[in-house]
């Protein structure tokens, strides 16, 4: 403020001096000017245009003082109301330097004063904000309402909160209650996935509630309320190795299978056996993924096992994925996995298989199949280590946008029981029909009706009371999907 002061005096004194200067000027001109000049004015001329006597060139220059005070009591003002925070090498240094200068003509020019320091380059390190976004928020609200046409009296398990008297379905999981309108699954979900041009850092969080937490979090070591409502959570770093190597640590749903835990993404609304009983739903660790070109990828993984964040042993389940897509109609995937899952015992070794092919010949009809095979555990009651294994096929019409048929046909064959006995070990082999009309009513809402028969080798299903070995189901499904960049 105060060198903004100097300037105004400066410029205002050096406008003084020269309003002075020209009125001495004005006056010499009058005392030097010739007579034949002065006989040529006429007595007409007004007496303003008359030259300023001193007198009035002295007022003239004193009215131009009391304006300089006025402006010096303003400028007084406004310093006490901003104060004085104007730094010493801001711009107005150099221009009460110019104005200086010129008022000054005689005086050499001082030199110029060095330029300011550049500003610091920013950081070029991740900041805050390019970690944190931009992310997508998506979510779905799925619900349900199932009919069992054998009237199964079961009491529902430990995993099912509520009312212990809640009719179940066999050999089901995420679609188990019946007679009842039933929550299934909500979920929210935060993904912000790196990317080599904005941000290496990524994460993807889902937060999930319902029925289906409760069945993917039931066999958690820590037991059910362990984290069961984060259904996913990691973070993601895309190492600088080729194209990108991703590098995943934290809970992710398992690679496994050809359906997945969210209704929504399957064709079919109830969950396959292959899906329930042969392989897990999630997995605690280390993965890492590179994709190669858009017809090869391979991922590779090191976990605590199956289905827990808590280890039940000291020993690790490692394994991989190669996906290959030779054209737009084929894609192939092949799973393994292998480590120690039995409670406190790392000599047992689990190993699994899972088989995945897709074709779609057309735009409308689309083929999948899905194969698993696992083995190593042991048991007292079998003399070698048990063995599960099972196939499941798939056939996809989509009539158009907004209608589309699917049928499921699936075998399981579970020879010692050790994957389906839930409370024997009893040795069947089951097969299913599924059938599912789907229909959008919007491109956010989907409805599907659904039509189930599973066909047991033993009576492990329910009539009532009495054990049967089939049952029939119908389930009428509502999904609703939302992502907040759509909202407005």
């Amino acid at each position: 403020m105060k060198n903004f002061r100097n300037i105004l005096v400066a410029v205002v004194t050096l406008c003084l001096m020269m309003v002075g200067a020209s009125l001495l000027r004005a006056e010499d001109g009058k005392n030097e000017a010739p007579p034949a000049a002065a006989s040529e004015a006429t007595p007409s001329a007004s007496p303003a245009a008359a030259p300023a006597s001193p007198g009035e060139v002295s007022s003239r220059m004193q009215e131009l003082q009391d304006e300089m005070d006025r402006i010096q009591g303003e400028m007084s003002i406004l310093k006490k109301q901003l104060g004085a925070s104007t730094s010493a090498a801001s711009p107005s240094a150099s221009v009460t330097q110019t104005a200086q200068t010129e008022s000054t003509p005689a005086t050499p020019a001082a030199p110029a004063s060095p330029p300011a320091q550049a500003a610091a380059p920013a950081s070029t390190g991740p900041s805050m904000a390019s970690i944190l976004g931009p992310l997508s928020i998506t979510g779905f609200v799925d619900g349900y309402y199932g009919y069992n046409f054998e009237h199964p009296h079961v009491s529902a398990p430990s995993v099912l909160p509520g009312n212990p008297a809640t009719g179940l379905s066999g050999l089901r999981a995420f679609d188990s209650p019946y007679s009842q309108l039933s929550l299934n699954a909500v979920e929210l979900i935060m993904d912000k996935p790196p990317d080599a041009s904005n941000s290496r850092i990524g994460y993807h969080v889902a937060l999930g509630f319902g029925n289906a937490m409760n069945v993917v979090g039931s066999t958690e070591p820590g037991g059910l309320g362990y984290a069961q409502y984060l259904k996913e959570a990691y973070g993601s770093y895309l190492a600088p190795v080729g194209k990108g190597l991703q590098i995943d640590f934290g809970k992710f749903v398992t690679q496994h299978g050809a359906e997945v835990i969210e209704s929504k993404d399957n064709w079919n609304y109830s969950r396959s056996l292959l899906f329930t009983y042969a392989i897990p739903f999630y997995h605690f660790g280390l993965r890492a993924k590179y994709v190669f070109s858009d017809k090869y990828n391979f991922t590779a993984y090191l976990v605590n096992g199956w289905n827990d964040i808590v280890d039940n042993n000291t020993g690790k389940t490692a394994g991989f994925q190669f996906g290959w897509n030779p054209n737009k109609k084929w894609a192939f995937v092949q799973n393994y996995m292998v480590g120690p899952e039995e409670a406190n015992n790392n000599k047992n070794i689990r190993q699994l298989w899972d088989t995945e092919l897709t074709y779609t010949p057309t735009s409308k009809l689309s083929l999948m199949g899905n194969f698993d095979y696992g083995r190593g555990d042991r048991i007292p009651t079998w003399a070698n280590p048990v063995w599960w294994s099972g196939v499941a096929a798939y056939v996809k019409y989509q009539f158009n946008q907004n209608y589309a048929l699917a049928t499921r046909y699936e075998y399981y064959d579970d020879p010692s029981g050790f994957t389906t006995g839930i409370t024997a070990l009893t040795p069947q082999h089951i097969h299913e029909i599924t059938e599912t009309f789907e229909r959008k009513i919007h491109n956010n809402l989907i409805t599907r009706l659904e039509y189930r028969r599973d066909m047991a080798s033993q009576n492990t299903l329910f009539k009532g009371t009495t054990p049967v070995d089939h049952q029939d189901t119908v389930a009428a499904g509502l999904i609703y999907t939302f992502d907040l960049k759509e909202v407005k």
